[in-house]
């Protein structure tokens, strides 16, 4: 793809590198945002790296018919949550749950510029449409290792509380939700998931598509950190789950993969973070699962309500959720 010749005086100068010898788009960003694509580099030390342009003016459309000004602001300081992330946390990362080393970040008012490590140059080159059970146990791995490392973290120049659904950025969603139930305990439901005693760093759009695999599928990396900050870890595995696992296939995988996650975590926990019970955590998250199922099919039913991740699964865990709001203290 071409490249502006600023764009490339830039690449050089942050890179550090001699010249450019190729430039390939990954992808677009999402609702028109800009651009993720990997470029080649001679004489630098990394011989290639992954950019995100990201144009900041408001594109004149959105995938979903949500172009308002709140998306739109809402889409700019996730990109810069995204540029804090890669900044100041990702290094405390490990090879338990590897994310891109950030090189460079540059921004002004028309663009925002990140370079990351090139993820396909440091052996995780693959990215899934479909994943078997061992891979999307690989990728339910790094969650209970990343929420492990980042518990009790504080979220400082993050989304004070993580997940692109978070009920108080959605309000437009939630006036179009015709789930009169579920509208009118969508703040209770919030609620109890913000109060759990133990809270951790989440992801916040933990997708398969935002994983990329090791050649023999063993080791994950993740991507994407727009909507990283607090929160409990079950709503990465929840959203994990929906975009991993069939509908049809979630009542009966449910238990073997929420038990394997909590086995993860606790065994991780044990051997890391001695100012933590494992068995205290787990007591706590556990009942978390459908609450969280329920934030998101919240967000869901009022953003696309005709979607293929609202189901008989996700009716009937939203319906257990709403249930059980009653055993939690207010």
């Amino acid at each position: 793809m071409p490249i502006s010749s600023s764009l490339k005086t830039t690449l050089l100068s942050l890179t550090r590198a001699q010249a450019i010898t190729d430039v390939q788009l990954i992808q677009g960003v999402w609702g028109g945002y800009g651009e993720l694509f990997r470029v080649s580099l001679q004489g630098s030390e990394n011989s290639s790296v992954v950019v995100k342009l990201v144009n900041t003016p408001q594109p004149s459309s959105h995938p979903k018919g949500w172009n308002t000004t709140l998306s739109h602001q809402r889409k700019l300081h996730s990109y810069q949550v995204e540029a804090n992330w890669y900044a100041h946390y990702t290094d405390l990362n490990n090879d338990d749950c590897y994310s891109p080393r950030c090189i460079a970040v540059q921004s002004n008012q028309q663009q925002s510029l990140l370079i990351l490590e090139d993820l396909a140059a440091v052996g995780y080159p693959i990215v899934k449409t479909e994943a078997t059970l061992d891979e999307t146990k690989t990728c339910i791995k790094w969650l209970a290792n990343f929420h492990a490392l980042h518990l009790q973290r504080k979220a400082n120049d993050l989304w004070a509380t993580g997940t692109y659904w978070h009920l108080a950025t959605r309000p437009d969603e939630l006036a179009a939700l015709q789930d009169s139930e579920l509208k009118h305990s969508a703040q209770r439901i919030d609620q109890v998931l913000s109060q759990s005693p133990f809270q951790t760093l989440v992801h916040g759009d933990a997708k398969l598509a935002n994983f990329c695999f090791s050649d023999d599928a063993t080791k994950v990396a993740a991507v994407d950190f727009q909507y990283v900050g607090q929160g409990c870890g079950m709503k990465d595995l929840i959203l994990f789950i929906s975009s991993a696992i069939p509908p049809e296939r979630c009542a009966e995988l449910q238990t073997p993969l929420v038990d394997y996650y909590f086995q993860c975590l606790t065994d991780v926990v044990i051997k890391t973070r001695q100012d933590i019970d494992a068995t205290q955590l787990a007591l706590a998250w556990r009942p978390l699962y459908a609450i969280a199922w329920a934030d998101f099919q919240r967000f869901v039913k009022g953003w696309s309500p005709n979607h293929w991740k609202i189901n008989e699964y996700t009716e009937q865990l939203t319906k257990q959720a709403i249930d059980s709001l009653i055993q939690f203290p207010k």
